[in-house]
């Protein structure tokens, strides 16, 4: 066990803190085949340990740096040797998710998530159009006619093209729209604008809170109806739980392209929560074409079981990465250790 004062998490001073070397003895890395692009991602690389409380997760995308993926490792040992708050309810509503693909494969996309009434879509891709996002908007609705609509632009749109694409969009009554710009005073503006065109479509913050030194400033600053919060990028389901009730503002689970151990982490947060009023953007295991669980969590009857996971054993090895992977993880394992340390 290592000195560790748990200054930024939580549930930190209230369980032995796993050392470095403990750690690295536990990690298995796998690399996990994807049935479609998602994010420009086609395989995703994850890290997993078991502790004491169970399996935790660390998968940062490859581009993250120590600082912002030291997160991710703190929402890992949580899971891993802290475990996670009680449930208060058994099983979580999720949405299906369309990623940027062509509106013709639209219906192979949801035919994936069985039972869901809410569908996210992607929109905003580099080199696509705002003609192309609404023909997948369109081909959802007319697939699944009476589904909620929602869209993620990861902040793919300026503010001018934002207003345009979403007064477009608006005829399909979305939810909301999430993160259409980037940046919290992008999200006010935004708002503003489509406040003076008597556009009617919710704004949803999602990395203006995951990526913000203060998550907290989209609530006060207004710029936001919906938050979204994801249990790895926000520092675990303990942090996750604390910035949603300062908050104030409605809230949707999503998550992080996590394998299924991830997930239920993501699931564990949604239980959690006093409140869930939307569908959680925790279906996205059923984008995988491969995970370390045998079935792996996708969704049925458009929801998800609440409860802990164990990775099956043969699927870890057969999904190992080689050596090579295997050493680039651990040094990012002890950048991202070193930074929680601080």
């Amino acid at each position: 066990m290592s000195e560790f004062r748990g200054n930024n998490m939580p549930w930190g001073a209230k369980v032995g803190f796993p050392s470095l070397e403990e750690l690295k003895d536990a990690a298995v890395v796998v690399r996990l085949p994807m049935n479609v692009r998602f994010r420009g991602v086609v395989e995703r690389e994850v890290l997993l340990f078991e502790g004491p409380a169970g399996w935790g997760e660390f998968s940062p995308f490859l581009e993250y740096g120590p600082a912002e993926a030291s997160g991710w490792l703190a929402a890992a040992i949580e899971a891993a040797w802290c475990g996670w708050p009680d449930p208060v309810r058994d099983v979580v509503p999720v949405n299906g998710t369309v990623p940027a693909v062509e509106a013709g494969r639209v219906p192979e996309v949801l035919a994936r998530f069985d039972g869901v009434g809410t569908v996210k879509v992607k929109v905003a891709e580099r080199g696509q159009s705002v003609d192309e996002d609404v023909a997948r908007v369109a081909a959802v609705a007319r697939e699944l006619p009476g589904a909620r609509i929602r869209v993620d632009a990861n902040q793919g749109w300026d503010h001018h093209t934002a207003v345009d694409a979403l007064t477009r969009l608006a005829e399909f009554d979305l939810e909301y729209a999430e993160q259409p710009v980037e940046g919290i005073e992008g999200l006010a503006q935004l708002r503003e604008a489509l406040d003076a065109r008597g556009v009617d479509v919710r704004l949803a913050a999602d990395e203006a809170v995951r990526k913000s030194d203060d998550p907290l400033e989209v609530a006060r600053m207004g710029a936001a109806e919906v938050i979204i919060v994801k249990a790895q990028p926000l520092g675990g389901v303990r942090a996750a739980l604390s910035i949603v009730e300062q908050a104030g503002l409605d809230a949707v689970v999503s998550s992080a392209l996590d394998s299924s151990v991830g997930l239920a982490g993501g699931i564990a947060l949604a239980a959690a929560l006093p409140e869930l009023k939307y569908a959680c953007g925790l279906g996205t295991g059923a984008l995988f074409g491969d995970d370390v669980l045998t079935p792996g969590l996708k969704p049925r009857g458009g929801v998800l079981p609440v409860g802990p996971v164990v990775p099956d054993r043969g699927k870890l090895e057969a999904l190992a990465v080689d050596a090579h992977r295997r050493a680039w993880w651990m040094d990012r394992l002890e950048a991202c250790y070193a930074q929680l340390m601080i």
